[in-house]
């Protein structure tokens, strides 16, 4: 095996990091773990072989493409988000499984919607919040900023949880449980939340 390849539990590591990229945007922690595999740098697990091939890798490229410029269009990004968050669920959920080692189906998905899922949604809970303000305070127009920094994070976390993934993977960790507290404190001050007194 190539000595660059990322293998073991660097790569369980580098593929929770992506999912969590996924928060920000669906495609390209998809793509940039496509790239991965064509280049050797990760190995994917024999039922994703397939993510390496230049079909996925040409529909991944169109994909994110497409992805980052629907979210720069005025009010179509928040009805993005609504799409999105189930979609990047299932990515982080896909990317994680994508790099786990060969085993039973069901404990395989089980641990890929725990390590790669779940840091997914909980980011992406935090992108539409932060939309969601944006939208709320400056009637939209800060959105493009938002979602640049949005698609800019996403791609600079994917590189780097392939460059350097146990540092990405202790900071996303990090990350999760931050805006884990932070989302269900927000969601616990809500009016009628409370049961009566």
């Amino acid at each position: 095996m190539d000595q660059g390849t990322l293998t073991g539990i660097v790569a369980v590591i580098a593929g929770i990091g992506l999912s969590a990229a996924a928060g920000f945007r669906v495609f390209i922690p998809m793509l940039a773990l496509s790239i991965a595999g064509k280049t050797g740098v990760i190995e994917l697990s024999e039922s994703f072989q397939w993510l390496a091939s230049w079909p996925a890798l040409i529909g991944l490229i169109t994909a994110t493409l497409a992805e980052i410029a629907a979210y720069y269009i005025p009010w179509v990004d928040n009805m993005l988000d609504s799409i999105a968050t189930p979609t990047a669920l299932l990515a982080g959920t896909f990317i994680s499984a994508a790099v786990l080692p060969e085993m039973n189906d069901g404990l395989k998905w089980t641990l890929a919607a725990i390590m790669g899922g779940a840091p997914a949604g909980v980011v992406q809970a935090g992108t539409v919040l932060t939309r969601g303000t944006s939208t709320a305070t400056t009637g939209g127009i800060a959105n493009p900023i938002v979602s640049t920094v949005e698609a800019g994070t996403s791609l600079v976390t994917a590189i780097l949880a392939l460059v350097i993934p146990i540092l990405i993977g202790i900071i996303v960790l990090c990350v999760v449980i931050w805006l884990s507290v932070k989302l269900f404190k927000r969601f616990r001050r809500r009016p009628g939340l409370h049961p009566a007194a």
